[in-house]
């Protein structure tokens, strides 16, 4: 027989503050990739439109660099907490 467990994670006001921002931050880039991706695919099927479809390809793989940059700057910002102890 298996006995449930609480878990209990204390994390500062301004750690949990500071991820949601960054979270934020990370879903609306996430969006907006899918967006660009998905109208430069539309505009694939029109011959006047496909440079423009090209470039929300480049616009969309640029945000893919953006992706990781958020996550880096979420990992420094925490880290530049005093006494935080938050590794992610």
């Amino acid at each position: 027989m298996s006995k449930d467990r609480d878990v209990t994670i204390t994390l500062g006001h301004e750690q949990v503050r500071i991820s949601g921002r960054y979270e934020t931050a990370s879903i609306l880039n996430d969006f907006l990739i899918a967006l660009w991706f998905l109208v430069g695919s539309v505009f694939f099927l029109y011959p006047e439109l496909k440079e423009a479809g090209a470039w929300l390809f480049v616009v969309g793989s640029f945000q893919f660099l953006v992706r990781p940059s958020i996550r880096l700057a979420r990992r420094l910002h925490l880290r530049r907490l005093p006494e935080s102890g938050w590794e992610s």
